[in-house]
């Protein structure tokens, strides 16, 4: 929800306490080309809530290798399902999926301004079209485009 993430490696189920040296990676994270959707690196920030959350987690996980490990096997996790499922569950939540985490990223920095671009490159995507999809939620920038022509 603060990072826009996908549900698969390395932005949830790769990460080494080694390869999370968070203080050296000024707050960002490092998508490689072998675990990018669109087969190229990037490097996305996280946002202070985020950076804190994972220094928390890799402070509770220690030298535990993975860092996230699978709560079945204790090995990497391959797929976040079963657990996202196990988790909402006991709360009650139907139809909601991981991924709506990323479209809820993506909502709301469109709703706080942020430009469709940058939202496109937050995401990962490389097509502007994919970022369009949320162009509904800023219906005032429009307005505030025109009124910056005087």
């Amino acid at each position: 929800m603060r990072a826009g993430a996908r549900a698969h490696p390395p932005c949830v189920t790769r990460p080494h306490p080694s390869e999370l040296d968070l203080p050296r990676t000024a707050k960002l994270v490092t998508v490689t080309v072998g675990n990018a959707k669109s087969r190229k690196a990037r490097h996305p920030p996280l946002n202070t809530e985020a950076m804190d959350v994972l220094t928390r987690w890799r402070k509770q996980a220690g030298n535990a290798r993975p860092l996230f490990p699978s709560p079945k096997t204790g090995a990497r996790m391959d797929n976040i399902n079963s657990s996202w499922e196990e988790l909402c569950t006991p709360t009650k939540v139907t139809d909601f999926r991981f991924h709506d985490l990323r479209h809820s990223f993506a909502s709301r920095l469109v709703m706080a301004g942020v430009d469709l671009n940058t939202v496109r490159e937050l995401l990962g995507h490389s097509d502007i079209r994919m970022a369009l999809r949320y162009a509904h939620l800023a219906p005032g920038k429009l307005a505030e485009a025109v009124a910056k022509l005087r």
